[in-house]
């Protein structure tokens, strides 16, 4: 059909990169994973966040080399095609599509919590669907803003927490080696984001010089400020005696930290926005690839409206669930997945194509696969059947198409 299919733009440079990773990553990781991994790690945190961290580069090296390489939209769904094969590439392409989602789920829902309105995530959805499918460009300048308001309220909150006081909040648990391990699993999600700048690697311009110095950058950003913040809670806790449900929630309880509040709001929308333009990608390629409905294709003025809207109606759906702890879960066990595939791919480049050592990426497969069996047994079970579900769908969608 004419019309259906056409180009991305390549109209991404090193800064518009760097702020989508910062933008998928400082929300829900600095604002909610931070404060799950504290719920059952306690101080572990200040250990789990630098090495959740370390095991994020090595995957980042991975993600970062094979965009480098193959600058497509729709990231290890398409080099798990090119490298692995059509199932592996599949099954990373559904992974993405339900942790993403997963993962955007839990940010409207932080958000809506944070305003105090229970109907809000999916309102909020749709405003960020509609801004996402009016184009990169205005996406990238509203992403850009947020992150600002989102690393100056994080700064705020590490450099002055003893002009907070904490009025509500619960007790932390002691640290154990299976729980720091399970913080890790958590924690490492929060890191992710980097993922974003892969997916939209279609719309980089320069994508074998920008991706891998974006994602080293957004990285060691990341890093840093999710050690700083750990440190703060676990010093919030001590001072007080108590720590928080989650850093959201604190700010919902302490006198003076406007700054704070507002922050955690920016973040939540910031990967919201970057997670549906992410998503979004992913519909387009497998739509591409007829994985998924053909329309899912479809480019119109430099956006592919139809996967956006496709992307915030399961977001939308999501929500639902209510759930902020068994939505994050369930992201991390998929997530995990999905980058031990990223990480299988990376092995397969040839020597011109690698930029980085090998056994980078086979401590990124390892790390990836022993994490995963930390997260709740329940949520893995869950996992594995939306995992069946996709694998299902693939062959009697393809069967379709073929016939």
């Amino acid at each position: 059909m004419a019309g259906v299919v056409s180009e991305l733009r390549r109209e991404l440079g090193l800064g518009g990169a760097v702020v989508t990773g910062l933008g998928s990553i400082l929300g829900t990781g600095a604002f909610v994973a931070i404060a799950l991994a504290f719920d059952f790690a306690g101080a572990g945190i200040i250990l789990a966040a630098p090495l959740a961290g370390l095991v994020a580069v090595f995957n980042g090296l991975s993600s970062a080399a094979l965009a480098g390489a193959h600058p497509v939209a729709g990231g290890t769904y398409e080099y798990g095609y090119r490298f692995l094969g059509p199932w592996p590439g599949f099954l990373a392409g559904w992974l993405f599509l339900i942790a993403k989602s997963a993962s955007a789920a839990t940010a409207a829902l932080a958000l809506g919590r944070l305003l105090g309105l229970e109907w809000a995530p999916v309102v909020i959805v749709a405003l960020v669907t509609g801004l996402v499918a009016a184009g990169l460009r205005r996406t990238t300048f509203v992403n850009a803003a947020l992150v600002v308001i989102t690393v100056a309220g994080l700064l705020a909150f590490v450099c002055i927490p003893n002009s907070i006081v904490v009025t509500s909040g619960i007790s932390a648990p002691s640290a154990s080696p299976s729980s720091v391990l399970e913080a890790i699993a958590f924690l490492f999600v929060a890191y992710t984001g980097y993922g974003r700048i892969a997916t939209l690697g279609e719309e980089v311009a320069d994508p074998a010089r920008t991706i891998p110095r974006a994602v080293v950058v957004t990285l060691m950003v990341t890093a840093i400020l999710y050690t700083g913040v750990a440190w703060a809670v676990v010093r919030l806790w001590e001072d007080a005696g108590r720590g928080g449900d989650s850093l959201f929630a604190i700010a919902e309880g302490l006198t003076g930290s406007q700054v704070v509040t507002f922050a955690a709001g920016a973040a939540m929308a910031g990967v919201l926005v970057n997670l549906v333009l992410g998503l979004s990608r992913v519909w387009l390629a497998m739509g591409r690839r007829h994985d998924m409905p053909r329309p899912l294709a479809r480019v119109a003025d430099g956006s592919p409206r139809v996967a956006v809207i496709v992307a915030g109606t399961v977001i939308a759906g999501l929500t639902l669930v209510g759930d902020l702890r068994v939505a994050w879960s369930f992201s991390a066990f998929s997530v995990l997945l999905y980058y031990a595939i990223t990480n299988a791919a990376a092995l397969r480049l040839g020597p011109d194509e690698r930029r980085f050592p090998r056994w980078t990426a086979w401590a990124g497969l390892v790390s990836c696969l022993f994490l995963a069996v930390w997260l709740d047994p329940a949520v893995v079970g869950v996992s594995l059947g939306a995992i069946a579900v996709g694998l299902l769908w693939r062959a009697v969608w393809r069967q379709r198409v073929r016939t």
